[in-house]
Formats: structure tokens, C-alpha cells, sequence
């Protein structure tokens, strides 16, 4: 009696398909150059100097751990952390290569 009916609208204006997909698709443009293209630079650059390891290169471990190259196998290299004291570790275990003579500065 004193409420009167309501009845549905149909909506105004519906974005066309692609116009509805395209935040979507921006996003993940944005996303796309902010963090998965710097991630896979930094994931070859990585790649490249594992690849180009030698022996006498001065290295950083994960671990924290300073040495000098002394062996290299296929996975695995040898450090010599102090003289007479060597470590076998995998080769990815190696973050940085440092210019050479770093070690003994230190």
C-alpha cells in the first residue's frame, strides 16, 4: 500500500569486449616490463658469468664466503678460501666475481 513497486532498469551503456579486457591487458603490460623483464636480464647475466668462470677468478659465495678459484668441473669448482684450505661447491653457489687482487686487499 505505501510501497510502491520497483521495477529493473536495464543497464545504460555495456563496454564493448575489448574495452572490458583492456585494464587487464595494461596491467599486465606494466607488469610485464616493471618485474618479469628485469628478472630474466638479471637471470642471464647470472646464467653468463657462471658460463664464464675460470680459474684465478675471485669469487663470493652465497654463503658470504671469499675465495680464489683453484679447480673447475662441469657443476662443481673448488675454492681456496685461505691458503691450504679448500672448499668444493656447486657452481651456481658463486653471486659475484670480483676484480682481481680484491682478496688480498682485504
Amino acid at each position: 500500500m505505501f510501497i510502491s513497486n520497483a521495477y529493473a532498469q536495464t543497464a545504460g551503456g555495456e563496454a564493448g569486449g575489448i574495452m572490458g579486457f583492456l585494464p587487464l591487458i595494461l596491467m599486465f603490460v606494466v607488469l610485464y616490463f616493471v618485474m618479469i623483464r628485469p628478472q630474466m636480464k638479471r637471470q642471464k647475466e647470472v646464467k653468463l658469468m657462471i658460463e664464464a668462470l675460470a680459474v684465478g677468478d675471485e669469487v663470493v659465495t652465497a654463503g658470504g664466503l671469499m675465495g680464489k678459484v683453484t679447480h673447475i668441473k662441469d657443476q662443481y669448482i673448488t675454492v681456496e678460501l685461505v691458503p691450504g684450505t679448500e672448499v668444493k661447491m656447486q657452481r651456481n653457489a658463486v653471486t659475484a666475481v670480483l676484480p682481481k687482487g680484491t682478496i688480498k686487499a682485504i
